[in-house]
């Protein structure tokens, strides 16, 4: 392969990182050799330089340099079927269980914490990625992943049932098309009470084991990227503890968990970011109290798709513990819908 070559991402790529889709599509191209094209800037997504761990979106166009005797590169082509293993069968009963919302072209779930979305080192079919292939119920087409969740941040994911489905899906995530709402116990009370926070992140630290650190405007490079989250105060407990609701305007890597320790109010069970102070006694539990709350997003057959999820059980009862009333988050950002 001796010229530059553009290619678009599809749909069974979507959401892989870009040193898989590598690995997928020229499988002779070593690790090595990829990241100093990468570095060198000759591989660029949209124009614009990546990093290998850099996530892909449907309709993304990659400049692939000239490879030299590299092969010709892999089709696309869905995965073939395959037989799901007993620890999938079983995460695949939870999701069941899960399902907040399911229509011909949508399955909305209440992701479990703890549960990772896709795989990673040693988690083998221990995700939800390997479980989807129970949710397919009477449609021939496996559910497709259009956005994420940590693997220890519960509540509402969105499912495709289908290929256009999945496209107009992620086209209204790319468009910034989806109010995602968060709710979040947070070490203190931040000042101001509501704000926004307009602060780049960057990635630091080994594979597997990355760490987003904020960067100030004036330190902005082409490594960092521009993450702005609204958030308020919706109750607090004698300043010790507040309830934050959160909506993140762009969907980096541990976008709120990052921005709610810039604040000096790390999210409760957040020892990456806290360390030993985002654990509180008192019966509060260790686990992180992070949950995507609900969704306003485009539906692919027209008008808007609504959903809330219930709180896990672990914040269930730390709202319990601390007077927390659930039906008083309802509407907070109002404002910013007008």
């Amino acid at each position: 392969m001796n010229a530059v070559t553009m290619r678009k991402v599809e749909l069974v790529d979507a959401d892989m990182r870009v040193d898989r889709w590598f690995k997928r599509h020229y499988p002779d191209l070593g690790h090595g050799r990829l990241e100093k094209l990468l570095r060198t800037g000759q591989v660029r997504v949209n124009g614009g330089r990546v990093k290998a761990s850099d996530r892909l979106l449907v309709g993304d166009e990659i400049r692939v340099p000239p490879l030299g005797e590299a092969p010709t590169p892999t089709p696309t082509v869905s995965a073939a079927p395959r037989a799901i293993s007993a620890r999938a069968l079983e995460i695949g009963e939870t999701l069941k269980k899960a399902i907040l919302h399911r229509d011909a072209d949508v399955i909305v779930l209440n992701k479990p914490p703890g549960l990772a979305v896709q795989g990673g080192s040693g988690l083998d079919d221990a995700h939800l990625d390997a479980a989807l292939d129970s949710l397919t119920f009477e449609a021939e087409e496996r559910p497709r992943l259009v956005h994420r969740l940590d693997k220890d941040t519960s509540g509402v994911l969105v499912l495709a049932r289908n290929r256009q489905a999945a496209t107009a899906l992620t086209k209204a995530f790319r468009a910034r098309d989806a109010a995602k709402t968060y709710w979040a116990l947070v070490v203190g009370m931040p000042k101001p009470m509501r704000g926004r926070i307009d602060l780049a992140l960057a990635k630091e630290g080994p594979a597997g084991h990355e760490k987003m650190r904020t960067v100030q405007r004036d330190d902005e490079d082409e490594d960092s990227k521009r993450a702005v989250t609204f958030y308020t105060v919706v109750e607090q407990a004698a300043g010790k503890v507040s309830w934050l609701a959160m909506r993140p305007l762009t969907g980096r890597t541990h976008q709120l968990r990052a921005h709610a320790a810039f604040l000096g109010t790390p999210i409760v069970g957040d020892g990456k970011y806290g360390g030993a102070e985002a654990f509180l006694t008192g019966g509060i539990s260790r686990k992180l109290h992070l949950h995507a709350r609900g969704i306003d997003i485009a539906h692919p057959a027209g008008g808007r798709l609504k959903i809330e999820a219930p709180l896990p059980a672990h914040m269930a009862e730390s709202f319990k513990l601390l007077g927390f009333e659930a039906s008083r988050g309802r509407d907070v950002f109002a404002d910013l819908d007008e």
